[in-house]
């Protein structure tokens, strides 16, 4: 009778060791489903970010392009610009917000700096007569869709050029 009762026990001890396993490896696939679902999420935020980093780009270069044919063709499209660039103490920077871009673009808003200054110095170490104008435009394109400085979705993109006329 000892015998049967010592039977009876052993399957009654494993009975609760498949259910202890399966909850293991529940939380363990859990676990990793979750860590892998965090890396996609990442991976996806960095692609978007980097796309919004070439816009900007190029809507910091599109000020720049503004900017320089402002300058350069002052005489002919009888803009202000260059004039404004003129007016400004040296050191100084007239800024001017870039006209609305279209597209893809067009969530950038662009201002575009600019400084001269006569450089009638070079001109006298060539022996050359007249002034050389130097123009320094700086043309930064910022925010995303109401984005601020500081939060995760925030692009800035800052170019500089001078031109010499």
């Amino acid at each position: 009778m000892k015998a049967d009762s010592d039977m009876t026990t052993l399957p009654t001890l494993q009975r609760g060791f498949a259910l202890v396993t399966a909850i293991f490896l529940l939380v363990v696939i859990a676990a990793l489903g979750a860590f892998a679902v965090s890396i996609f999420t990442t991976q996806q935020q960095s692609s978007a970010l980097d796309v919004l980093g070439s816009r900007a780009y190029q809507a910091s270069r599109a000020g720049i392009e503004w900017g320089a044919y402002q300058i350069l063709q002052s005489g002919v499209a009888g803009g202000t610009f260059a004039a404004d660039c003129l007016a400004v103490s040296p050191g100084a920077s007239q800024v001017q917000a870039l006209p609305a871009l279209e597209g893809t673009l067009s969530v950038f808003g662009v201002s575009v700096a600019c400084g001269a200054t006569a450089a009638s110095d070079v001109i006298a170490a060539t022996g050359l007569p007249g002034t050389v104008t130097v123009y320094r435009i700086v043309s930064t394109a910022s925010g995303v869709a109401g984005a601020t400085s500081g939060s995760a979705d925030y692009v800035e993109r800052q170019m500089q050029v001078t031109i010499g006329q």
